[in-house]
């Protein structure tokens, strides 16, 4: 399956389209920054990762628009101190001005991350994302948990980067934020790229604590499988979680076209009912409360 075929591919399904819960959109600069660290690739990951969608942005949502992509948020996050409320700022502008792009924030362990995220909540975001590993933090840092607090209590979900994949953090696999789930057991976590490679451990989370979903971001495709394949044992857990798997593709940072992402997900066979809920049910309910 090629980029052509994909509103082939909705439509065959019965949908009005897409939505992905992990797409990224970032300040030019930054999103410059993380495409010079994907060129280096092979010296990080041992492998080579070239960006597909590497396009000036009004090309980048063109493409989302002739793929069929409803609903997405322009995921932010930050890698160190002081810049988490500047990218709040950004992302909300960039929401404003972009039809179909769904409000995001982020945070980071620091003073004044609580305020950030109170503000961001009042002014309408939808939904926030962290990355453990590249924020190298530990998420149970005691500045995040009024943070946890406050989006458990608002019902605002979270995408969280807390898998070892595709590189261990100090703080990454499902140990610390498994802690953060006990202490915040109502909070609506999307665990991104299923929580590779840790796949049934993360699973064990979302079938623990009834408001963690997990997003499909990269997983299940012929790049990650080469190198952090899924357990296919694993499948029938995965179909019972019906109601809380989530599309995710990780675009515009892919090795591969879109579609890939897709007839991944569709080799899984675990049936069209499966497939409606994950491209747009379940993103449409958390992304729309």
């Amino acid at each position: 399956m090629r980029d052509v075929d994909v509103p082939g591919w909705w439509r065959r399904l019965g949908l009005d389209g897409l939505v992905d819960v992990h797409v990224h959109f970032l300040p030019d600069q930054v999103m410059e920054a993380v495409w010079g660290f994907f060129d280096q690739a092979e010296r990080h990951y041992g492998v080579a990762w070239p960006i597909t969608y590497r396009t000036p942005v009004a090309e980048r949502l063109r493409t989302l628009g002739e793929l069929g992509v409803r609903r997405f948020p322009a995921l932010v996050y930050p890698h160190k101190p002081d810049m988490a409320a500047w990218l709040n700022s950004w992302a909300r502008e960039f929401a404003a001005q972009t039809p179909r792009c769904v409000m995001s924030g982020t945070f980071y362990p620091e003073p004044g991350a609580a305020e950030y995220v109170k503000e961001a909540l009042e002014l309408g975001t939808r939904i926030f994302k962290v990355h453990v590993q590249v924020g190298d933090y530990d998420p149970r840092d005691e500045e995040l948990d009024s943070v946890w607090g406050q989006l458990a209590d608002a019902e605002v979900p979270v995408v969280v980067h807390c898998g070892s994949g595709p590189i261990p953090g100090r703080h990454t696999g499902p140990g610390p934020f498994g802690e953060v789930l006990r202490n915040h057991p109502r909070l609506t976590a999307v665990i991104a790229h299923l929580g590779m490679p840790e796949y049934a451990e993360h699973l064990a989370l979302a079938e623990t604590y009834e408001n963690v979903h997990l997003d499909t971001t990269m997983a299940l495709t012929p790049f990650t499988e080469s190198l952090m394949p899924f357990d296919r044992d694993l499948r029938p857990r995965l179909a019972a979680l019906q109601d809380r798997v989530v599309l995710g593709s990780d675009f515009p940072n892919i090795p591969y076209q879109y579609a890939v992402q897709l007839e991944s997900l569709e080799r899984l066979d675990l049936g069209d009912d499966w497939l409606r809920a994950v491209c747009w049910e379940n993103g449409t309910r958390l992304l729309d409360g």
